[in-house]
């Protein structure tokens, strides 16, 4: 198949597609005029590029996923740590999402003298919601 036809069953644009290539994250067999050829088997490894991105595994970790014979070779513990990862994430966002219902209607006259909306914004300060803080970088001596 052409890039063309790739792109148009993938739904992944061309561009990326040549990203890919040049990354090892898929391989074209040749070329037709300037045209990259790939193996029909391209689709199914863009559905696991997909399935790991979608599970917010970069692009690095998704290439440690493949062996050198364009096999998929999942490492388990990888997949156990990222549903870990997920989980905290859940925890936090349905934290923050808690808070701005109750936030929506809270009848303090201001955020700031409600306790629920106050212990939140000291867990948004220290980190334990949210994003996660960036560490300084200690200076050399």
């Amino acid at each position: 198949m052409d890039i063309t036809e790739v792109s148009k069953r993938s739904g992944v644009p061309a561009s990326t597609l040549r990203f890919y290539d040049e990354k090892g994250l898929i391989t074209s067999i040749g070329r037709h005029g300037l045209r990259r050829l790939f193996d029909p088997g391209v689709l199914e490894r863009l559905a696991l590029i997909a399935l790991g991105r979608a599970a917010g595994f970069s692009l690095d970790e998704i290439a440690l996923m493949f062996a050198s014979d364009g096999q998929p070779r999942i490492d388990r513990q990888m997949l156990a740590d990222k549903a870990d990862e997920l989980d905290k994430t859940i925890r936090n966002l349905s934290a923050m999402r808690d808070g701005l219902r109750h936030a929506a209607v809270c009848p303090e006259p201001s955020h700031m003298e409600c306790p629920k909306f106050r212990r939140i914004v000291k867990a948004a300060a220290s980190g334990a919601i949210g994003a996660p803080r960036k560490r300084a970088v200690p200076r050399p001596s």
